[in-house]
């Protein structure tokens, strides 16, 4: 048994240890029905489902902090944090990029390295960061956004299913507690 210190914490072990950094493959296919048949009904909210339920790939890049002029006059890091990736758009909306797996990642930044997370985990990384959208395998084979009403529902842990007549909703507790108004609010 060993004694903890008031000021030591504890790291919690990653949920993917034994990740092999292959896409899920449910997630895998609903993206590639999707992109051949975008306006499928089932495509958007298809893919939602499976993402909903799957691991992600959020690359972390190294930033130059600081660096300095050695005394050949080359200029050398003296400083460098990791941090994730956030996209600027043309219209000035930044997006938090992820992937579904080593190989679209690598497609995009063979340098990145990836960092397995829970796709409601990410979403709301792009939530904390005052993104606007989730952009998922920006390099292919089939790139997904999520945005708005979407991306924050996938944030709070919400899961997309079909309705009984067939139409699709998001099915989670809403942020003040109620459970009158969890289920039924209608997805793309």
């Amino acid at each position: 048994m060993s004694e903890e210190h008031p000021n030591q914490r504890r790291l919690q072990g990653s949920e993917y240890v034994d990740d092999t950094g292959a896409a899920d493959p449910g997630l895998l296919a609903a993206l590639q029905r999707y992109a051949a048949e975008p306006t499928h009904p089932d495509g958007y909210p298809g893919v939602l489902q499976a993402l909903a339920a799957a691991r992600l790939l959020v690359p972390v890049v190294a930033v130059l902090g600081e660096s300095e002029v050695g005394e050949d006059g080359l200029e050398r890091d003296k400083s460098s944090d990791m941090a994730a990736v956030l996209l600027t758009g043309a219209d000035g909306r930044m997006a938090l990029l992820a992937f579904t797996s080593t190989a679209s990642l690598t497609g995009w930044d063979p340098d990145a390295r990836p960092v397995p997370v829970a796709a409601h985990l990410a979403a709301a990384t792009a939530v904390q960061e005052g993104a606007s959208a989730l952009v998922v395998d920006l390099a292919g084979p089939a790139t997904f956004v999520v945005e708005g009403e979407d991306l924050h529902r996938l944030a709070s842990g919400w899961r997309p299913v079909r309705l009984e007549d067939g139409s699709w909703g998001w099915l989670g507790t809403p942020p003040d507690g109620s459970l009158d108004s969890a289920a039924g609010e209608e997805t793309g």
